[in-house]
């Protein structure tokens, strides 16, 4: 019931801009600008992590786009989804477009899932709440799309806080899988993993591998699948100046 009464209290409240504070707006127009970025740009995390999809995100976790993300995952400033997930439809576009997608078919924004302890935690599901409003945005803009929450965390992993790069994937090796039914949903469409933050990659390397795992029957063959997060660090934008 806690994502009920944030949504109450966010229309009764004064709002503040989820990236500086300044009053009477949810996103100022220069926050807007820095978390919309350039609508997505290919980035690679430093080691970059075998298994890793082609990924796009929108802005680098920095600043005025780190303040947001954590407003709306942690704080449980609902409101911010909307800006959020048009952020992530131009990195979803953009990720579309690098993995060869020729247009066809729905894009389908499959949210990585988080840990059931964070979201009983946070009140909400940051990543499939942003998931929802990306695919809107992206119907909104005149491309077919919808968001499917068809991966599922099949044991429990260790809290990723402080857990270098390695540790990571060795944390979440096999932890996720497709729900029952799942494989026949992403049936003539293209996957696009989506989620708020992509730090080591991880998490995009373990969706992947069980994305493919649990579609393969469908698809009679590895699934072309690419990813697209609203912010990555901003040394996995510079590496790709080179």
């Amino acid at each position: 019931m806690r994502w009920w009464w944030r949504e109450i209290v966010g229309l009764v409240l004064p709002v503040a801009c989820g990236g500086c504070g300044r009053a009477r707006t949810a996103l100022c127009e220069a926050c807007g600008r820095a978390l919309y970025g350039s609508g997505g740009r290919r980035v690679r995390p430093v080691p970059e992590p075998v298994g890793l999809p082609v990924v796009c995100a929108a802005a680098p976790y920095a600043d005025a786009v780190r303040a947001v993300l954590l407003g709306h995952k942690e704080r449980g400033a609902l409101g911010l989804a909307r800006p959020l997930g048009v952020a992530l439809a131009g990195a979803v576009r953009a990720s579309a477009a690098a993995s060869g997608w020729p247009g066809r078919g729905p894009l389908l924004l499959v949210p990585v899932p988080s840990a059931r302890r964070a979201v009983r935690a946070r009140g909400h599901d940051a990543a499939r709440r942003i998931a929802l409003a990306a695919a809107a945005e992206l119907r909104r803009t005149g491309t077919e799309a919808r968001a499917l929450p068809v991966l599922r965390q099949r044991r429990a992993v260790a809290d990723q806080t402080g857990l270098g790069a390695r540790e990571r994937l060795a944390n979440l090796s096999g932890a996720l899988e497709v729900r029952v039914g799942g494989d026949g949903l992403l049936a003539g469409g293209r996957p696009v993993l989506v989620d708020d933050l992509m730090t080591t990659g991880a998490s995009l390397v373990e969706a992947t591998r069980a994305l493919r795992a649990g579609s393969r029957p469908q698809f009679g063959g590895l699934v072309q699948v690419s990813a697209a997060v609203v912010a990555a660090p901003p040394i996995s934008f510079e590496i790709n100046r080179n």
